[in-house]
């Protein structure tokens, strides 16, 4: 890179709980980069919390949204499911690439509107899920091409957090877009139940997905389990393989004659979130297309949405006389 050339600048809108860890990795890329990052500013809508982050980094705190895209040539949007569109719009209007975290909105039309905004400006939008980094997930996609079957579990003790959503949005959807991912065909059949616990909204849900192709999976997802659990299971004709997100670690069991034979998984470990910001930043340097677009960011909501409908409508009907 010329080294007259100016730095690209990156940055973070909403230092939280998932926020916090982004500033971290960003400021990591930068130090890395050999002056071609610049870890330029951070916004929260807490300003001394912006303050806090921005000392620690030794970066700018922004004084509000417009003075942070002015700061940015790319940044992470790590704010709260119902402000994504907010904080978002204005960051692509000023020509800033994005990364938001999922669920890229709560509402469809809001991710289709984000969508057509990001094309009308050229500009990166990458949604944050996190899981197409892990890599386990290179495992699934070397070794099954035709899944007939898929289980996934993904249960978490109460966070505290993305209280605006339910379970689905909150938890599930990594499931949901890493499934629509591996199958590839389209959804004709949806099942699903769940129950409010601590929240107004659903803390607890299974939904059983039916895809034109043949495929089937079932996937579980817990926001008051006493214990995390993040694991998937895939089969094809020929063998399946158990993966787990959190150890990083995996089986492949595979038919020898009348017998199932086990072998272990080989997984590189790495931190999934900090190979899914490098990836967008690079992406927003290079113009390149990102893993996760937008749009299978705004798939993984409409069936996500289609889940929680039928959740709210099956809860309806049980309370009928």
């Amino acid at each position: 890179m010329d080294s007259s050339a100016s730095p690209f600048r990156v940055g973070v809108a909403g230092v939280g709980a998932i926020g916090k860890n982004h500033a971290r990795i960003l400021a990591e890329i930068a130090a890395r980069s050999g002056g071609a990052v610049e870890f330029a500013a951070v916004y929260d809508a807490d300003a001394a919390r912006a303050a806090e982050f921005a000392a620690q980094y030794q970066t700018r705190a922004a004084s509000d949204l417009d003075d942070f895209a002015s700061r940015v040539d790319a940044a992470t949007v790590a704010v709260p499911t119902v402000y994504h569109r907010k904080v978002a719009e204005p960051l692509m209007l000023a020509g800033v690439h994005v990364l938001v975290e999922k669920p890229v909105s709560e509402s469809y039309d809001d991710a289709q509107a984000m969508i057509g905004l990001a094309q009308e400006k050229n500009v990166i939008l990458q949604v944050g899920h996190i899981e197409r980094f892990n890599p386990v997930l290179r495992q699934l996609e070397e070794r099954m091409n035709q899944p007939r079957f898929i289980e996934c579990h993904r249960l978490s003790p109460f966070p505290n957090r993305s209280m605006d959503i339910g379970v689905v949005l909150d938890v599930m959807i990594h499931d949901i877009e890493i499934v629509l991912h591996l199958v590839k065909a389209p959804l004709v059949q949806v099942d699903a139940v769940g129950i409010p616990v601590l929240t107004k909204r659903e803390d607890i849900a299974n939904a059983r997905l039916k895809f034109a192709n043949g495929c089937i999976a079932n996937i579980t997802a817990s926001r008051i389990s006493p214990e995390k659990m993040r694991k998937i299971r895939v089969f094809q004709s020929d063998c399946y393989l158990s993966l787990d997100y959190q150890e990083q670690s995996g089986w492949i069991y595979r038919r020898d004659g009348m017998q199932i034979v086990r072998e272990a998984v080989e997984v590189e470990r790495d931190e999934p979130l900090k190979l899914e910001i490098a990836a967008f930043v690079e992406c927003a340097r290079q113009g390149k297309r990102p893993v996760v677009t937008g749009q299978e960011g705004a798939e993984a909501v409409r069936i996500a949405l289609e889940i929680t409908d039928q959740i709210v409508r099956n809860a309806a009907m049980a309370q009928l006389p």
